[in-house]
C-alpha cells in the first residue's frame, strides 16, 4: 500500500471512523449488519495502523478506543452530578393500585397525565455523560452519590455510542447487560477453556464492567439500552419521557421496551403478561418500571430522600429456589440433541410453578454432581427454562442415585451416537417423532417464520389429530378441520390461517433460517443466501463453495450439504416452495417500484403485521428514507397503537399521516 502524507491520513482516517461507527449502528441499535465480522476487523485494523502511524490524529471518541487501553490499579470515584435515586418496590397489582392512587391525589384535579411502562432490565446501571456529542464520562450507580469511573472499560460496548449523532451535552443513565445467546456462547467457551461458567449473565455483566484492565471488558459481549435522560443541555425542547426516548433513538442509542398506558388496570395486566414472556426476550428482566410521562409533573411530585414519587418498580418474584430432584429424564430436540431434564418436587419460581429445570448435556451433570435424590438450588434468571445452579451436598444420605445417560432414543428406540469433539449426545433418526415437534416450533418460532399463535399446544393438537406430519403440511390445513381441534374454534382457526398467510412474505434468509439445519442460525442463513441466492443453488452448493463464505467454516457447510442430500427435507421443501413460500432472494432494489422515491417517513406506535425493522426496510426498498424526528421535511408519518408525541408534531407541521391499513394499500396499488 502506498504511503500517505498526512492529509491523506488524516482523510482516511475520518472515513474509516465514519465507516466504523455506521456499521456499529447498523449492528448494535439496528440488528440489521450490512458487513461480516471479519470485514469489520479489517477496517478496524487499518484503523489503528494509521494512528499508530500518525499519532497526532488520535481522538478518544474513535471507534480504535473500543480494544480497551491500558490496565489500572483502581477505579476512580466520582460524584454524580445528581443523587441517584432507587425505585420503591410494588409486588402485586394492589401495590400498584397504591402507587397510582398517590399520584393522582397529589396532583390538581383534572389533570391529563399517562404512564410509560418499561422492562426493569436485570443489569448494571450505568450514567453516561457526552459533551458536545462526544462521550467524556461513564459512571457506576454505587451508593447513588458517588460512583465509580469506568468510562474505559464503557468504550468497549459498541452499543454505546463514542459519538453521538449530534453535537449533545447530555448525562443518561441506561443499563449493561449481556444478550441471553451471548451469554451461552461465552460461558461455552469458559467451559471449553477449562475456567468456571458464570452464574448469570447479570453478575457476568457487573464483574466485566468492574475489570481494571480494559481489554478484558472488550472480549466479553456487553450490550446496552438507554432508558433516561438526567440532564440535557437548554434549548433541546423535550416534554415528555417518550421524547426523552425517541431523543436518546435519534442521537444513536437503542432503546429497549415501553408502552404508553393511562388505565392502572392495563398496567397491571402488561406486568403480569410480561412474567410469562419474559422468556421471549433476549435479555434477562426482573420486573417492570412504571414512570409518569410528564415531565412537568414529575418535577411537581418531587421524591423523598429515597425515591421518586412519580415511578414505581414492579418486582417479579423470587427468581431462586431449593427443592428436590426427583427423576432424570431425557428431552429430545429439532437435532436430535439427547438434553438430560431433572424432575423436580414443585416449587413457585419467578411466578410460576417449576417442575424441570434442563441439565444441558452428561458433562454438566457430572461437572455439578447431580443425581436423583439430590437438593439442589435452582433458578430462572432469564433461562427459557429453569436450570439447576449447584447441588446442596451437605444434606445428602447416602440413598441418591446417579443418572447414567441412555445408548438408545427414548422417543423411537434408535441407537444413540456421541460425537468424541462434542458433549451431546444425539438420535439420528430422521423420523424420530421427538424431533419433528421440535422442529416444527422452531419453524413457527419469532425470527423464523413468526407464524403468530402457533404455539407448542397448537402444535400438539395438530400432531395428535395427524394433521400435520412435518411443517410444509401447516400451509394446506383447512378451516373447518381446525375448528374442529378441541377449544380452538372459528375464530382462532381462521387468525391461524391468516398467521400461516402472513408468513409466507417472510424474506429467503428466513425462510432458511426456519429449515432447522444444524448450525444454522439466523446470521448464517443470511450468509449463505446473499451467495446462493435460489433454493436450487443452495441444494447443489458443494462443501468447498460453502466453506469459502466468510464466517461459514466447513462443519456448517458439511451440515447444509448433509441437509440437502436428505430425500425427506427435499419432499418438505417443495411443499413449501408449492405453497408459495418464498424460495429465492427478493428482487433487486432497482427492480422494484420506488412509489417513495423522496420522501421521508417517521415511524410511532406499534404496528400488527411489521415490526419497526420490516417497515423501514420496506420503505427504503422503495426509495423512501426513514428517520427518527418529525421536522418541516417530513412526508409522511406511519401511525400505528399507542403512538407517541411524534403524532402531535406531525400534525402541527401539517405532515401526511397514515395508518397500517393505507400503508398497505398504497403498497397494494403498484
Amino acid at each position: 500500500m502506498a504511503e500517505l502524507d498526512k492529509r491523506e491520513a488524516k482523510s482516511e482516517i475520518d472515513r474509516l471512523r465514519e465507516e466504523l461507527r455506521y456499521h456499529e449502528y447498523k449492528y448494535y441499535v439496528e440488528d440489521n449488519p450490512e458487513i461480516s465480522d471479519s470485514e469489520y476487523d479489517e477496517l478496524m485494523n487499518r484503523l489503528i495502523e494509521l494512528e499508530e502511524e500518525f499519532p497526532e490524529f488520535k481522538s478518544e471518541d474513535s471507534p480504535s478506543a473500543r480494544v480497551g487501553g491500558r490496565p489500572i490499579d483502581a477505579f476512580e470515584k466520582v460524584e454524580h452530578s445528581q443523587q441517584m435515586l432507587s425505585l420503591d418496590n410494588a409486588f402485586n397489582g394492589e401495590d400498584l393500585k397504591d402507587f397510582a392512587s398517590r399520584v393522582e391525589k397529589n396532583l390538581a384535579a383534572g389533570t391529563e397525565y399517562d404512564y410509560i411502562v418499561e422492562h426493569k432490565i436485570d443489569g448494571l446501571a450505568l450514567i453516561i455523560r457526552y459533551e458536545n456529542g462526544s462521550l467524556k464520562l461513564a459512571l457506576t450507580r454505587g451508593d447513588g452519590q458517588v460512583g465509580e469511573n469506568v468510562t474505559a472499560n464503557v468504550k468497549t460496548i459498541a452499543a454505546i455510542p463514542l459519538k453521538l449523532n449530534r453535537e449533545l451535552d447530555i448525562e443518561l443513565r441506561g443499563e449493561v447487560y449481556i444478550p441471553e445467546d451471548r451469554f451461552k456462547e461465552l460461558n461455552e467457551k469458559r467451559l471449553d477453556a477449562g475456567q468456571e461458567p458464570f452464574a448469570n449473565p447479570r453478575n457476568a455483566a457487573a464483574g466485566s464492567i468492574r475489570q481494571l484492565d480494559p481489554k478484558i471488558a472488550a472480549e466479553r459481549p456487553l450490550s446496552f439500552l438507554a432508558y433516561d435522560i438526567i440532564n440535557l443541555e437548554a434549548g433541546e425542547q423535550v416534554k415528555t419521557h417518550l421524547d426523552e426516548l425517541e431523543l436518546l433513538e435519534e442521537a444513536g442509542f437503542k432503546v429497549g421496551w415501553y408502552q404508553q398506558e393511562r388505565s392502572v388496570e392495563r398496567i397491571i395486566e402488561i406486568c403480569n403478561n410480561w412474567i410469562e414472556k419474559e422468556e421471549e426476550l433476549n435479555y434477562g428482566i426482573d420486573g417492570m418500571v412504571i414512570k409518569l410521562n410528564q415531565l412537568e409533573l414529575r418535577e411537581e411530585l418531587g421524591s423523598t430522600s429515597k425515591a421518586p414519587r412519580w415511578a414505581i418498580a414492579y418486582k417479579f418474584p423470587a427468581q431462586q429456589k431449593t427443592t428436590f430432584v426427583k427423576d432424570i429424564i431425557i428431552s429430545i430436540g429439532r437435532t436430535g440433541a439427547l438434553t438430560p431434564t431433572a424432575i423436580l418436587e414443585p416449587v413457585e419460581v419467578d411466578g410460576s410453578t417449576v417442575s424441570r429445570a434442563t441439565l444441558h448435556n452428561e458433562d454438566e451433570i457430572r461437572r455439578k454432581d447431580v443425581r436423583i435424590g439430590d437438593k439442589v438450588l435452582i433458578q430462572k434468571a432469564g433461562d427459557i427454562i429453569p436450570e439447576v445452579v449447584k447441588v446442596i451436598k451437605d444434606v445428602r444420605t447416602g440413598d441418591e442415585q446417579e443418572f447414567i445417560m441412555p445408548d438408545s432414543c427414548p422417543a423411537c428406540g434408535s441407537e444413540v451416537f456421541k460425537d468424541p469433539d462434542e458433549a451431546v449426545h444425539r438420535c439420528l433418526n430422521v423420523g424420530c417423532p421427538a424431533k419433528l415437534r421440535e422442529k416444527i416450533i422452531h419453524f413457527a418460532s419469532r425470527d423464523a417464520m413468526n407464524i403468530d399463535g402457533l404455539g407448542p399446544s397448537i402444535i400438539d393438537k395438530l400432531l395428535e389429530a395427524e394433521l400435520i406430519s412435518d411443517f410444509g403440511d401447516l400451509y394446506y390445513l383447512e378451516h373447518g378441520e381446525l375448528a374442529d381441534l378441541e377449544r380452538l374454534g372459528d375464530k382462532s382457526a381462521q387468525n391461524l390461517l391468516d398467521a400461516l398467510k402472513r408468513s409466507k412474505e417472510r424474506p429467503f434468509d428466513r425462510v432458511i433460517y426456519a429449515l432447522g439445519i444444524r448450525h444454522v442460525g439466523s446470521r448464517t442463513a443470511s450468509l449463505v443466501t446473499e451467495e446462493f441466492s435460489s433454493i436450487d443453488e443452495l441444494k447443489d452448493a458443494r462443501i468447498q463453495d460453502l466453506s469459502a463464505i466468510n464466517e461459514v467454516g466447513e462443519v456448517i457447510a458439511e451440515s447444509i450439504v448433509n441437509f440437502f442430500a436428505n430425500d425427506e427435507n427435499l419432499e418438505v421443501i417443495n411443499k413449501l416452495a408449492d405453497a408459495g413460500i418464498k424460495m429465492r432472494l427478493e428482487e433487486d432494489k432497482d427492480e422494484v417500484k420506488e412509489i417513495f422515491s423522496g420522501m421521508n417517513f417517521v415511524l410511532t406506535g406499534s404496528l400488527d403485521n411489521y415490526t419497526r425493522k420490516e417497515a423501514k426496510e420496506i420503505i427504503e426498498d422503495r426509495g423512501g428514507r426513514v428517520t427518527s424526528a418529525v421536522s418541516s421535511k417530513t412526508d409522511i408519518l406511519l401511525v400505528g397503537a399507542n403512538p407517541g408525541s411524534k403524532l402531535g408534531q406531525a400534525e402541527e407541521n401539517n405532515v401526511r399521516i397514515i395508518d397500517e391499513t393505507e400503508f398497505e394499500n398504497i403498497l397494494k396499488e403498484v
